[in-house]
């Protein structure tokens, strides 16, 4: 966890919103909609991998043909509701590139997605 920390704090990082005033971590920047064109960019010039994080962006960002490759982890527990974890409304297949099973029944998925 505190590698985690150690890397997730120190990268740079752009939160998309709509509702939030203000960012409070360092290295933050605060946008008010996704621009697939700016990502694009940002992407391109990305010296090191890119992460989405939220149902919501990561539909956009999947949308628009930005995303090389889908991380899912499955858990064992059936909560009955929330977000989807994948974007409904839409088709996107997938080809798997790697399956790890954890002891605590945890599946971790790695897919490309295909045909963008």
């Amino acid at each position: 966890m505190a590698d985690f920390a150690s890397v997730w704090q120190a990268a740079r990082k752009v939160v998309y919103s709509t509702t939030l005033a203000a960012v409070s971590t360092a290295d933050t920047r605060l946008e008010r909609r996704f621009d697939p064109a700016e990502v694009r960019e940002l992407k391109a010039t990305a010296s090191s991998d890119l992460t989405v994080g939220g149902a919501n962006l990561a539909a956009q960002a999947l949308a628009a043909g930005l995303v090389d490759e889908c991380q899912l982890f499955v858990w064992p527990v059936v909560v009955g509701g929330g977000k989807p974890g994948l974007p409904t409304g839409m088709r996107v297949d997938l080809e798997l590139l790697d399956e790890r099973r954890c002891r605590n029944g945890v599946v971790h998925l790695r897919y490309r997605p295909l045909g963008q």
